[in-house]
Formats: structure tokens, sequence, C-alpha cells
């Protein structure tokens, strides 16, 4: 008798420790396009009016799961989207501690400010009820993920992408090719959510078209969906100065049509189908999360100028400094970083190099944007950049991100291995 009584006991606790082991995973879109339609920005200085829209503005909410662990990954698609809006967004969600609630932009330069950049004469393009609406439906998507979660095994894989979709404009050759994917599996067998981290700055329209787009991000995403591939989700990556869509015709001019952000969207979202395709399959991945506060000096009047003026107040207690939030993510044998800016690529070869994952990936443009990210060396270096040096905080932020970055790296655990 007692003998079965331990076999009962034991199997219950060996089942109970297998549900407690199941990743579950879900994904959410909602559509932020305005309407009307609103002026759009493509940096610091007065917006651009529009007079038509080519794809929708969109927010997308990824949100991973085990049993001690929920992470949402966002991708929303502005040129920026920092944290005064995102921790608006973060307050509405119950069912994931704020500090795992990871917001991202795709950069896109033809959707509405949400900094509050002033324009010539100090007033703002940027809608306070449009940004409101944009924060309750990121929201409503994180939480409508979570209302879905399902059991799901994850595919990981890095690769060169191929083809012309990225150069640097600076320096053609100092890029980051190499896609990285995160794609969710359901139970049978049909992947439901893709994840395409590349660095790029969606801008083949640029903000002076008229058009407002989420420029390259939107027919990526659609080709994903096209093929099979299920939702679709853009995080950029260390795409600073100046990493930008390769949309050079023969003459050598950019083609600044809607048709080549097609073009150039759906051959990155082929790419990446083809470098996950041969991933092996995790099942039930681990999934850890850290999250750490650091500060940043203010140095540029510039950048002091736009926070202090901002009409989406921005914490003034100290205009000297921001503070803001860094997160590292293990899942499965993936480690990822976010980048509270833009970062310059050789910081984002760098941090990739010193990673301790299978695949590191590098979330640009999340938690924050504040303008560019370069190290001490490269600021105020070259004539090439005075522009992303003017629009960083300063000439340490480059080097306390990466320290404090690095050490986050080393505090937490390793991600694990899989057999290949």
């Amino acid at each position: 008798m007692k003998l079965k009584v331990f076999f009962v006991v034991f199997t219950l606790l060996f089942l109970a420790t297998v549900t407690r082991a199941e990743f579950r995973a879900a994904i959410a879109v909602r559509v932020v396009t305005p309407d009307p339609l609103l002026p759009v920005s493509g940096g610091i200085g007065p917006s651009n009016p529009v007079t038509k829209k080519e794809g929708d503005l969109t927010v997308r909410a990824l949100v991973l799961a085990d049993d001690n662990t929920k992470v949402a990954i966002v991708s929303a698609d502005f040129l920026g989207f920092p944290s005064v809006l995102g921790d608006q967004a973060r307050a509405k969600v119950k069912g994931i501690p704020p500090q795992n609630i990871l917001i991202g932009a795709t950069h896109t330069h033809s959707a509405p400010d949400c900094y509050g950049f002033p324009d010539h004469e100090g007033k703002f393009a940027t809608d306070l009820k449009y940004v409101d609406l944009v924060c309750n439906r990121i929201a409503d998507a994180i939480n409508e993920a979570l209302g879905k979660l399902r059991p799901a095994s994850l595919k990981i894989a890095t690769g060169e992408a191929k083809g012309r979709i990225a150069f640097n404009y600076y320096a053609e050759q100092l890029y980051d090719p190499r896609c990285h994917v995160i794609q969710a599996i359901g139970a049978d067998g049909k992947p439901f959510a893709t994840l395409v981290n590349y660095a790029v700055h969606p801008e083949v329209l640029g903000s002076d078209a008229g058009i407002l787009s989420p420029d390259l991000v939107g027919p990526l995403c659609d080709r994903i969906r096209e093929q099979g591939a299920g939702t679709g989700i853009f995080m950029n990556s260390a795409q600073g100065g100046m990493v930008t869509a390769d949309n050079r015709g023969p003459d050598g001019k950019s083609i600044r049509a809607w048709s080549e952000c097609v073009r150039i969207g759906n051959l990155l979202a082929d790419e990446a189908l083809r470098i996950v395709a041969s991933a092996p399959e995790q099942k039930n991945p681990k999934l850890f999360c850290a999250a750490k506060t650091i500060t940043f000096p203010v140095d540029s009047p510039l950048l002091r100028a736009v926070m202090m003026s901002s009409p989406l107040h921005y914490p003034t207690t100290d205009p000297d400094h921001v503070v803001t939030q860094l997160n590292l993510v293990n899942i499965g044998n993936a480690q990822i970083l976010t980048i509270p800016g833009e970062a310059l690529p050789n910081i984002g070869y760098y941090l990739k190099r010193k990673m301790r994952g299978e695949h590191n990936l590098l979330f640009g443009l999340t938690n924050d944007a504040f303008g560019y990210i370069l190290t001490k060396v490269d600021w105020g270096s070259f004539k090439r950049y005075d522009y992303v040096s003017r629009t960083s905080l300063g000439e340490l932020t480059g080097e306390i991100y990466m320290d404090e970055a690095l050490k986050l790296v080393q505090q937490s655990s390793v991600p694990e291995k899989v057999a290949q």
C-alpha cells in the first residue's frame, strides 16, 4: 500500500513538473493608422504633411511565457517610442511585470511624431490624443496575447541576409548583414509568429514624400503571413550612422516608391524564412528576463531642449541626466539585449561578440530612443559624424551603455545549449 501511495505521489509531482515546464506564446496586432492622417516625422525638427497612406501603421505584441516568467516584445511603427509613453502602456497590463515589457520602434520615417519635436516656431505636431490611443492599443495587444497563450516550441536561427536590403550610407560595407529569426511553432507543427531582427533604417519613402507608411516593415510582415509563417514582427538592431535601406537604382539614385518598400520588405522576409527553415525545433525552451536601470548624462543642448520643451512631459527633476531601462532576455539558446537608441554598427558587433548565446540579438530603439549611441572615439570624429554626434546624448553614452550591458550579461545566467 505504501509503495502504491509513493508511486501516485511521484507521478503527480512528475506531471506537475512537466506542466510547469510548458512553454507558451502568442501574438496580437493592432492597427494605429491615424484617421484623419497626421504629419510624419523623420527626426528632430518640423513634421511633414501627408496626402495619402501606403500600408497601415501597427503595433505588434509577442508574449512568451513559462510557469515562472512572462515577457512581452512589442514592435511599434514609429521613428521612436520614448519610455514616457511606454510606461503609459505598461501601466495598463496586469499580467506581466512592467520591467518585462520591451517596447521597440521600427524606426519608420513615415509615421507621426511620438517625441514632441518643436518646429522653428516652437510649436508641436505631436497629437496627444493620438499617442494616448497608441498606448491603449499597445496595452490591448499585449493583453490579447496574454489571454490566448498556447503551447509552443521555437526555432531560432542566425544567417547572413543576401541581396540588396541594406548598406551604410557613410561607408558602404560597414553594416551587419546578419539576420536573426525567432519563430513560434504551435502544437499542430505550424508557425504562428515569426520575429525578424535586422539592422536597417526603414526610410525608403522618406519623411518628405507626403506619405504615411510603415515603409518596408509593412510588406515584410505581409510577406511572412503570405508564406504561411504566421504573424510577422520586426525588431530593429544597431542601425545607427547610417545603415539604411538599399533602395539605390541602376543610376545610383534612391528609388523613393512604395514598390521599392515591397521589394525590400519581401526580400528580407524571404531571407529570414530561408535562414530559419532548417533550424532545430526547441521544445520547452528556458525563459529568463532581467532588467536594469541605467543613467546617462545629457551633454547635448539639442536633446536637452527637446526633452525640456516636449508636451509629453519627460521627467525633468534632473535635466542633466536621463534614466532608462536595459533588458537582457535568454530564450532557448538565444540572448537578447535592448538598446535605448540607435547604436552604431561597431557597437553592435562588439556586443554580439561578448554576449553568451548561440544566437545574440540586439533590439535597437527599445524602451527608449535617445538618438545615436557612439563610442567616445567616434563621437565628434570625421565630418560624416557631425549630425550623429549632435543628436547623441553625449560623448560617453556609448561607453556607459556598453559597460552596463556587459555587466548585465556577465551577471545573468547563460542561455541553454541546443543540439544543431
